[in-house]
């Protein structure tokens, strides 16, 4: 093998190359030598990933600000990432996206799963929202740009630069346009025969979380002549899926005003205005509140943000899990509907599904699980990587 021009980051002798060699796409501080030159390396810089033995591993990008100190792109002898780099990454994700999906309404880069670690791409027609949320891709966001517009055909291309991610990578907050004009109103997002208006400029995250697509589809079935309440409810995601599936009366609970406003939209382009209510308030106290009164549900959901973001938050989250399932549950009618979700990568499926048991149970309530959902096709899971399998919604019949 010719040897590389790029710079090197090694292994400890004690660190063992295994998996990185079966796939794993992340390098820890802790596993390298920093040495000076090591810690030199500009944010973002692309190396070779090296054994104790000096035996190349894999081409990385690199940031001695971040914990995970390296982000495996390619294989050793792969040429630096550009364009044309980044257009064979996006081709290959694009033709899965195609053959899932009748429009062009999906998330089309799920980060390591998809080759491009810790990128998120979601597409609303023409229009894509970018989170490089990894030094190594701010570092080559006109390449990465120029490939998406080249391989999709986009016009616009918003970068989005809030969320946890970059602020563990050390980078900044600003948001930018990279290509065409920012939308000046809401985009419209038909999915589960249901409609989503996205901020694609001022909303959470990129607008819309794409990834609920097929438990909103599931709760859509159970909703029927049902009275629902969506809490932490965003745009509406399952509120709205509820009013497609025949629901008779939806109500909305979320902290921010915005949010339920696009709620409120999406209801009235479905033609559904008169079935849904919504209130801006705290979800434990509006949960808390609603026990006072008589009305019960036949269908209630609860999706709130991660309460687990990390290991360390792990059991405080799990903790609050079990709080809004004891709240919810004595909310929901005899034989009705409970749907608990989680995005807490810290919290797998075995710890959630046990704090939410605790909740129903400690609000006196028995449970049947009859469905346990996770993240659409467009989110695939990197099976070496088991944060990527972040999502969890279970369906308990009450």
């Amino acid at each position: 093998m010719t040897p590389s021009p790029l710079p090197v980051l090694r292994l400890k002798p004690k660190t063992k190359p295994q998996a990185i060699r079966r796939g794993y796409p992340w390098v820890y501080a802790n596993e390298v030598v920093t040495d000076r030159r090591t810690r030199a390396m500009v944010p973002g810089t692309i190396a070779v990933l090296e054994d104790a033995e000096r035996q190349p591993l894999a081409l990385v990008g690199v940031n001695p600000n971040s914990k995970i100190i390296g982000r495996v792109l390619d294989h050793a002898d792969a040429t630096a990432p550009d364009q044309a780099w980044f257009a064979a990454r996006l081709r290959k994700a694009l033709a899965l996206r195609e053959r899932l999906f009748p429009a062009p309404y999906y998330r089309l880069i799920h980060a390591e799963a998809d080759g491009l670690p810790g990128v998120i791409i979601d597409r609303f027609g023409d229009i894509a929202v970018v989170q490089p949320n990894a030094a190594w891709a701010e570092g080559l966001l006109p390449e990465l740009a120029a490939a998406l517009a080249e391989v999709t055909g986009v016009t616009t291309i918003l970068k989005n630069a809030g969320g946890r991610g970059r602020t563990l990578e050390g980078l900044d907050s600003d948001d930018a346009v990279l290509l065409g004009q920012a939308p000046t109103a809401p985009v419209a997002v038909e999915m589960n025969d249901a409609t989503y208006m996205a901020d694609l400029v001022s909303g959470q995250k990129t607008g819309l979380f794409y990834d609920q697509r097929p438990n909103h589809a599931f709760t859509a079935r159970l909703a029927q002549a049902a009275r629902v309440l969506d809490v932490f409810s965003h745009v509406g995601g399952f509120g709205l899926a509820a009013l497609a599936g025949g629901a008779e009366h939806v109500h909305c609970v979320d902290g921010s005003e915005a949010a339920l406003g696009l709620a409120r939209d999406g209801a009235a382009r479905m033609g559904a205005s008169d079935r849904l209510s919504t209130t801006r308030g705290d979800a434990f106290e509006v949960l808390t509140g609603l026990s006072e009164h008589p009305d019960r549900f036949e269908l209630v959901i609860c999706d709130p943000p991660a309460f687990a973001p990390s290991h360390k938050a792990r059991e405080a989250g799990l903790r609050a899990y079990e709080r809004i399932a004891r709240l919810a549950a004595p909310l929901v009618s005899e034989d009705g509907y409970l749907v608990l979700c989680s995005c807490s990568h810290a919290a797998d499926l075995s710890a959630f599904t046990g704090a939410c048991l605790r909740g129903i149970g400690r609000a006196g309530r028995r449970a049947q699980l009859i469905h346990t959902g996770q993240a659409g096709p467009d989110h695939p899971l990197m099976p070496q990587l088991a944060e990527s399998g972040y999502l969890k919604a279970l369906f308990f019949r009450l």
